[in-house]
Parts: C-alpha cells; structure tokens; sequence
C-alpha cells in the first residue's frame, strides 16, 4: 500500500514538473515572439538621396554700390526642387548669398523671414570624406550676419577681381546644413556661371546660376551620411 502511494506522488510530482516546464516555455515563446515583432516594426530607414541640381537661377537686383535687392531663389532638401513656400524651404540663393530657414533676418532688402530650425557650418574636405554631421558646429542666421558667410574666401567662394571678375567656388570646402525640420544634408558647389563651364568667361557665360550636388538623409536623427 505504502509503495504504491510512494509511486502515485512520484507521478504527481513529474506531472508537476512537466506542468510547469511547460508553462515556462509557453511564456519563452510568447517573449520572443512578442521581441521578433517588435522588431519587424521598426521602421526601414528611408535611402540616402543623392542629386546634382544645374542652373538653380539666383538673381538680384543692385549692386556695384547700388542697393541690393530682388527675392532669394528657395530650396528644399525634401523635394529636390525650388520652391515659393513662405514655410517649406530650406535654404535660399540671391548672388554670392545663401541662407537658411532658421534663425532671424539681416534685415536685407526682400529678405524672407526664418520659420524654421536649420542651421549651417562649412566643413573642410569632400563629399566623400564629409560622412559624420558635427551637431555642435551648427549656427542660425543672425541680424549680424549669415551661417554661411558672405565675402571673398569667407564663405564658399573666392572673388579674383580685375581683369577675370570670376567667383570660384572653394576646393575642399563642404557646407552641411540642418534642414528646417532638423534633418541633415551636405553641399558641395560646383559652379556659379551657367551651364557650370569649366574655365568661365565673364563676358559670355552668365553668372548667378549655381550648380551643386547635393546628399540628404531624410531620416529623423541619423546623422550620417
């Protein structure tokens, strides 16, 4: 009698044990399928987006000690293209000037108002060297002056003067933009002059027309390129 109740709590305790083994490995299932999930939902990063904008037209008028004027020529990252929002634009082109969409106005005649948050600074090497975003280097427009300043080798370019009155764009020199929805882009300016000709003529090739690549990562917060 006694062997036999020995042997029905033996049972017992192994349908016991298999019990609960089989439950801790129903909640292993449940957490990983619960973690495979989770992972499928992420969301892909979108592709990195490379392009080459020609003969982004950015006319002023004024000048040769005249006063400066006429609309700047807006772009935004996002759509590739020019652009007449008031909001939805990123950067802007007026002569040997670009700003952005952030900060505030220099007060310059038909200058448009900053809605949003971009920021600029001008990085030394090229689009293939120029992969990491510096997130500390980022300046706004300001009342005193542009983030990507103005001036013969200030900026993005360099003013020969008489007789050739060429504007060269730097060699070795990036502008990295923070758009005005806090994503970034990178900059390299191929040309001023129409149809980017390899050695410009003044007097034949017409000037205020930028040609430029351009990278954009319209992932929120990557900031590599």
């Amino acid at each position: 009698m006694n062997f036999l109740k020995k042997n029905i709590g033996l049972k017992i305790d192994n349908l016991n044990f298999a019990g609960s083994m089989m439950k801790i490995l129903t909640l292993l299932i449940v957490a990983i399928g619960f973690t495979s999930c989770g992972d499928d939902d992420a969301p892909p990063l979108l592709e990195i987006e490379s392009k080459t904008i020609s003969n982004l037209s950015a006319p002023q008028t004024g000048g040769q000690g005249q006063p400066i004027g006429g609309e700047f020529t807006k772009f935004d990252f996002a759509s590739g293209t020019t652009t007449t929002s008031e909001t939805d634009w990123d950067i802007a082109f007026r002569g040997t000037s670009i700003i952005i969409n952030g900060g505030t106005t220099s007060g310059a005649t038909d200058e448009p108002s900053r809605s949003g948050q971009a920021g600029a600074y001008i990085a030394t090497g090229t689009m293939a060297t120029v992969t990491e975003v510096d997130t500390n280097l980022f300046v706004e427009d300001t009342s005193s002056g542009y983030a990507i300043p103005t001036g013969s080798d200030n900026g993005w370019y360099n003013y020969s003067g008489p007789p050739n009155f060429l504007i060269t764009p730097l060699a070795g020199r990036i502008l990295v933009f923070k758009t005005r929805d806090g994503k970034y882009a990178k900059v390299e300016i191929l040309s001023y002059y129409k149809d980017a000709p390899a050695n410009p003529d003044v007097t034949v090739d017409e000037s205020r027309h930028f040609t430029f690549n351009y990278v954009f990562n319209p992932n929120d917060g990557v900031t590599t390129f």
